[in-house]
């Protein structure tokens, strides 16, 4: 299947640097398999595709990187708006078959407690069947370590809030999910 198919207009723009290939997994639920990298100079291409899949109601995202050999700040930045934009709506991302030096990237920013890490895909398709009844039960109070200054903080609700320590405002979502903002 094309990727036109699965997103209509996928494929107008295209970008040697990074290639995207797109596998429907269910109604809602899309694998995106990337080869190459994603820095400053295409990332803003990469954020265009990825929200064509969001604005096609894909709000499952399922990011194969085992392609990717280098992905900047600037990258893993586009990979935090697509999770602020499909969380709201239910969805959640999920990335998986991270090369280590790619992965050490997301560690040293501080956002690899962000995503859901998988192996495979059959464990990221398995991740949003199961995410949909785990739901119900609370997550409150959390107790987690700020993805900055790693001081542990409390959250008794969802919400935004600012860390005691280093002032950064940071977000909880009713999963139990921290943002930065």
């Amino acid at each position: 299947m094309a990727n036109n198919d699965i997103v209509p207009g996928f494929d107008d723009e295209k970008d040697d640097s990074l290639k995207i290939r797109l596998q429907k997994i269910d109604t809602n639920c899309l694998a995106l398999y990337l080869t190459g990298y994603i820095d400053t100079y295409n990332s803003n291409f990469f954020q265009k595709r990825a929200g064509k899949a969001i604005d096609s109601g894909f709000f499952k995202l399922i990011f194969n990187c085992g392609g990717l050999n280098y992905v900047s700040s600037t990258g893993i930045g586009s990979f935090t708006a697509f999770l602020k934009a499909v969380k709201p709506r239910g969805g959640d991302v999920v990335l998986l078959e991270i090369q280590p030096k790619v992965y050490e990237v997301f560690q040293l920013l501080g956002f690899s407690q962000f995503f859901n890490i998988k192996d495979n895909i059959d464990d990221a398709i398995a991740f949003f069947k199961q995410g949909t009844q785990a739901s119900a039960q609370s997550v409150f109070p959390k107790i987690f370590s700020c993805p900055i200054c790693t001081k542990k903080l409390k959250a008794s609700k969802p919400g935004r809030f600012r860390c005691s320590e280093c002032k950064t405002i940071l977000a909880i979502d009713n999963s139990g999910q921290v943002f930065l903002g």
